[in-house]
C-alpha cells in the first residue's frame, strides 16, 4: 500500500487553496467593476464607429478634394479624432483585459499613465483646432473685407501647426509635473489646464458662434447660413455637450480616484470625437428637408461650398448680394 506523506497533503492544500483565492480574487475585480466594463465596452463600440466616420473623411479630404482654408482644419481635425478614438480603443482594451483577469501591476499602471498622457495630447489638439476653425468662420463673416483681402494665405497650416504645439507643450508640463519631482504641482497644473479649456476654447467659441447664429438668422438683414458654418456651430454644440465633461473630471479629480466618473468621460469624449463625420454626412445630403446622395457627394457638398461662394465674391464688378455664410 502506497503511503501519504503529509507533505503532499500540504502541497495539494495549499495549491488548491491558491487557485480558490485566485477565482475569488478575479470574480471580486468583476463585480467591483462590472459597470465599468458595461461602459468600457459600449465605448469600445462608438470608438470603432468613430474611426471608420473619421477615416472616410481623412481619405475624402486627403486624396479626393482640393485644399481650402477650412477643408485643412477639418482635415487636422479629423486626425486628430481618428488617433484620439485609435488610443482611446487600445487603453479601454487593456482596462478590460486587466479587469478580467484581475491584472494591476506596475508595469499595467505606467502603461496606462502613458496611453492617459497621449489620450490628453488628442484631446487638446481636438479641442483647439475645432475652436481654430470656428472663431476664423466668425471673422470671415464680421470682417468679410479683410478676410477676402488680408488673410495670410498660410494662415490655416500655420495655426494648425501652433495648435498642435500648444497641445505638446501643455501635455509636456502635465507630465513632467506628475512623473518627476520637480518644484510644479501637479494637481494645480491640471485644473489650471481645465479652466483654460473651458473658458477659451470651449465656453468662448460655443457663445460667440451660437450668438452671430441668431444674429445672422433674427436680424434685420436675415441670411442663411452655409452648411459649413452649420456643420461647425453643430459641432461646438456637441463639443460643449460631449467634451467638456472631461475637463470637469480633470478639474475635480485630477489624479483619478473615480475611475467610474473617468469611464463616463471617456464614453463623452469618444462620441465627441466620432460624431463630426456623421455631422458632414447629415448637414450635406440634407436638401429640403430631406436626405439623398452619398456619403462622396454630401461632404464635397458641405466643404465645396465655401470654397465656390468665396471665388465668386471675388469676380471684379460682381454686385450680387452674398446671401449664404
Amino acid at each position: 500500500m502506497e503511503k501519504t506523506t503529509t507533505t503532499d497533503l500540504s502541497l495539494n492544500y495549499t495549491t488548491s487553496g491558491y487557485a480558490d483565492s485566485q477565482a475569488v480574487k478575479q470574480s471580486e475585480c468583476i463585480t467591483q467593476s462590472y459597470s465599468m466594463l458595461i461602459i468600457s465596452g459600449i465605448c469600445i463600440v462608438i470608438c470603432l464607429c468613430g474611426l471608420v466616420g473619421n477615416m472616410v473623411v481623412v481619405w475624402f479630404l486627403g486624396f479626393h478634394m482640393k485644399k481650402s482654408p477650412f477643408t485643412v482644419y477639418v482635415l487636422n481635425l479629423a486626425i486628430a479624432d481618428f488617433s484620439l478614438l485609435l488610443f482611446l480603443l487600445v487603453k479601454l482594451i487593456l482596462h478590460f483585459i486587466s479587469t478580467v483577469y484581475c491584472i494591476f501591476s506596475s508595469q499595467y499602471r505606467l502603461t496606462n499613465y502613458i496611453l492617459m498622457d497621449l489620450f490628453l495630447f488628442w484631446y487638446f489638439a481636438s479641442m483647439y483646432l475645432l475652436t481654430a476653425m470656428s472663431m476664423e468662420r466668425c471673422l470671415s463673416v464680421l470682417f468679410p473685407i479683410w478676410y477676402r483681402c488680408h488673410r495670410p494665405k498660410h494662415l490655416s497650416g500655420i495655426m494648425c501647426g501652433v495648435l498642435w504645439a500648444f497641445a505638446g507643450l501643455f501635455v509636456t508640463l502635465v507630465f513632467i509635473s506628475c512623473y518627476f519631482p520637480l518644484n510644479i504641482d501637479c494637481v494645480m497644473l491640471l485644473r489650471g489646464v481645465s479652466i483654460v479649456n473651458f473658458l477659451i476654447f470651449s465656453l468662448f467659441p460655443f457663445l460667440s458662434n451660437l450668438s452671430l447664429f441668431i444674429k445672422l438668422r433674427c436680424g434685420s438683414q436675415r441670411r442663411h447660413p452655409g452648411k459649413l458654418y452649420v456643420a461647425v456651430l453643430l459641432s461646438l454644440i456637441f463639443l460643449f455637450i460631449f467634451g467638456f465633461p472631461f475637463s470637469v473630471v480633470i478639474f475635480i479629480d485630477p489624479i483619478y480616484f473615480n475611475l467610474v466618473y473617468l469611464h463616463i468621460s471617456y464614453l463623452l469624449a469618444s462620441l465627441n470625437s466620432s460624431i463630426n463625420p456623421f455631422i458632414y454626412f447629415l448637414v450635406g445630403s440634407c436638401q429640403r428637408r430631406r436626405f439623398q446622395n452619398s456619403a462622396k457627394v454630401a461632404l464635397r457638398r458641405v466643404f465645396e461650398e465655401k470654397a465656390t461662394s468665396e471665388e465668386g465674391s471675388r469676380v471684379p464688378g460682381d454686385t450680387a448680394v452674398e446671401t449664404t455664410l
